[in-house]
């Protein structure tokens, strides 16, 4: 079928969401690969319902899934209707699921077989951009094991779904993780440039679209008291924690695979990382800011691979409580090797090798099972040079800290020094806080990666050189790891507990403070 692009004049329009405008993105389709898929049920399906209902989505828009799963379309939006209802109860009601499911549509078919993606894709596409008035937009999401994404680029090119046309854009985002390792993400980075332009590659990472992570560049770069303190003459180190009370629930397969660093480190934390110790960029745009990260990427210290223990504790959990309940180890979960070596914990101590962070120790963790969720960057400040209250005080004045909660309790907070009323000489840390309340008109990260993609708009996705520079750092480290770890040393550490005793000793040995839980 030959195929007709709609034209739509489009306009740049708003929406006041609270004090904010948040600009509605042209006419488009996404079309979901695994729209049937868990992904597509916990997030993309709830998040596109929240953006419908809150009139973001452009008036000409349709969602097509394409799974492997043969069902009819009455199915595919019961089976939707269900996971909007769990994902995002507080929106849902009938009337506004009837709108929002009127848009959807559903096809099946065998993802390895090219043929397929002309008739059960371009050639069902073409009459409902026709119908929907979408101007040829297409953003192709690959909500789907990584290792289908290479299958699924080489058809979309091999069916003239990948190329830029004079009039509509296809775009390709692209789930972590991408690639295992520097020659996977480099292969994969290699089919992409074949048949997409970088421009039009979006390479997500949702964790950089948490209000507090995008809320760190605005508090730096737009308030002048602190940001001629952010850097070694003033920060003693500086802690990232993600921690989850949480195990590896349904994804053993995955994790097995993948372990804590595949899965957290080399996307997530490293980018809150980057975002923490980048320079200002000259403009804030996606390639400035990129840039930038890219920079504190380039500077990072390589693990030495002969003194890791230095530098790196990782760990496993056992049987433990969470919350009182009894829960099992993770060798005891559906689907993991009973003798599994995959670490479920790891802390790292990184240096940031440039004029403004040389010295100061980076702190990485991230780990399942422990004693309580937790997500936030903690700056912690040099103590005073002088105590002239040390004669009077037993214990030692605790240094300044700020810290950015990202989950839960969203804000941040400064810890100083004030004396205690009633006393003379007695002094105690005092609170600032600043928490971030949203209510019903604050985005979650799927729905700002969503808008952001439709947009054009680069800021939240990593670009190529970092998915390749993080891989370059971390996969000597994981191949020393995955050939020296013994499976006789898991588990380690208890669910429930801090983590393993190896990771606060990295911190002891410096002489930081572990944050605890």
């Amino acid at each position: 079928m030959a195929e007709t692009v709609q034209h739509v004049e489009i306009r740049p329009a708003f929406r006041t969401i609270g004090t904010c405008e948040i600009e509605i993105p042209p006419p488009a389709c996404i079309v979901i690969f695994g729209g049937f898929g868990d992904l597509t049920r916990r997030k993309l399906m709830p998040s596109l319902y929240r953006l419908h209902k809150q009139k973001l989505l452009p008036e000409h828009f349709f969602v097509f899934g394409a799974d492997r799963v043969k069902v009819e379309r009455d199915q595919y939006l019961e089976t939707m209707r269900t996971a909007v209802k769990e994902g995002a109860p507080a929106d849902y009601d009938e009337e506004g699921w009837a709108d929002f499911a009127s848009s959807l549509h559903y096809a099946s078919f065998d993802f390895d077989i090219a043929e397929t993606y002309v008739s059960n894709l371009k050639d069902k596409l073409v009459p409902l951009e026709g119908k929907y008035q979408t101007a040829g937009n297409r953003i192709f999401y690959l909500a789907i094991p990584p290792t289908a994404f290479e299958t699924v680029v080489l058809n979309l090119d091999k069916a003239g779904l990948s190329k830029m046309r004079k009039s509509g854009y296809p775009y390709v985002v692209i789930e972590k993780p991408f690639g295992r390792d520097l020659e996977s993400a480099k292969h994969l980075n290699r089919i992409l440039q074949a048949c997409f332009s970088e421009k039009q590659v979006f390479r997500i990472d949702h964790y950089t679209a948490k209000e507090t992570v995008q809320n760190m560049l605005m508090f730096r770069f737009a308030n002048a008291i602190f940001e001629p303190l952010w850097n070694r003459n003033y920060v003693d180190h500086v802690q990232v924690t993600v921690a989850e009370t949480l195990g590896v629930e349904h994804r053993a397969a995955y994790y097995e695979e993948a372990g804590v660093i595949r899965d957290m480190f080399q996307s997530h934390l490293f980018q809150v990382l980057a975002l923490t110790a980048m320079e200002p960029p000259v403009t804030f745009e996606a390639d400035a800011v990129s840039d930038e990260k890219n920079k504190v990427f380039r500077s990072i210290r390589p693990f030495p691979l002969e003194r890791l223990a230095e530098f790196v504790a990782i760990g496993q959990y056992g049987k433990g409580e969470i919350d009182g309940e009894p829960v099992p180890a993770y060798r005891e979960e559906p689907g993991v090797s009973a003798a599994s070596p995959i670490p479920t914990y790891a802390a790292m101590k990184i240096f940031v090798d440039n004029w403004r962070w040389t010295g100061v120790p980076f702190y990485l963790r991230s780990g399942k099972r422990l004693k309580r969720a937790r997500q936030e960057v903690s700056i912690h400040f040099k103590a005073v040079p002088h105590l002239m209250f040390a004669d009077m005080l037993e214990n030692s004045i605790e240094p300044n800290t700020l810290i950015f909660r990202v989950h839960p309790d969203e804000g941040i907070g400064l810890t100083f020094q004030t004396k205690k009323p009633g006393t003379r000489f007695c002094l105690s840390p005092g609170p600032m806080v600043m928490n971030f309340s949203f209510g019903s008109a604050g985005l979650d990260a799927y729905e700002w990666v969503l808008l952001d993609c439709m947009l054009g708009d680069q800021m939240l996705f990593l670009r190529e050189e970092a998915v390749e520079q993080t891989w370059r750092l971390l996969t000597p480290l994981i191949e020393k790891l995955e050939a020296t770890t013994e499976a006789g040393i898991f588990p380690n550490y208890a669910s429930g507990s801090e983590g393993p005793e190896e990771a606060k000793q990295l911190f002891e040995k410096s002489d930081c403070t572990w944050m605890p839980l």
